[in-house]
């Protein structure tokens, strides 16, 4: 499993139109799963992510997590972060989960972040989405648990 995680001001994604998740301060995520991933990894990041220490404390240090700064989380699930462009000009996707094995890990993803006592939003998974974001920092990681 694969997470770009951005630390933003606002984030939203919209569907057709539709707004189907939106957040103020929080983690925009943009979440990728592996052909081999099992609920294993979903798991992990699931319970990583709302420990990390990313927002300043009034030193200006990164000593501050989500419940601390009453921050939120939107979820993107995102197949092309498994894109490789190793060969060609074309990617190939072969090594991102497909539907039936990667809706399963997106849904129990965002169930273990709900249940960490979070707010989540989420995006809709497999649509074409418009993301816009606010990039507090800018702060960036990559986040990756292999199977």
């Amino acid at each position: 499993m694969r997470v770009v995680l951005q630390r933003v001001s606002r984030a939203s994604v919209t569907v057709g139109g539709r707004v189907t998740g939106a957040i103020g301060r929080g983690f925009l995520l943009l979440a990728g799963f592996h052909e081999r991933d099992t609920a294993d990894q979903a798991d992990w990041m699931a319970a990583k992510i709302p420990g990390l220490r990313l927002f300043p404390d009034a030193d200006g240090k990164m000593n501050l997590g989500l419940a601390d700064v009453d921050g939120a989380i939107l979820v993107v699930s995102q197949f092309t972060l498994y894109g490789d462009t190793e060969r060609g000009r074309r990617p190939s996707f072969v090594e991102a989960a497909r539907p039936g094995l990667a809706i399963p890990l997106y849904e129990r993803f965002l169930a273990q972040l709900r249940a960490a006592g979070l707010r989540v939003e989420a995006g809709e998974f497999g649509a074409d989405m418009q993301v816009e974001l606010l990039n507090d920092g800018p702060v960036t990681l990559i986040l990756e648990r292999s199977a």
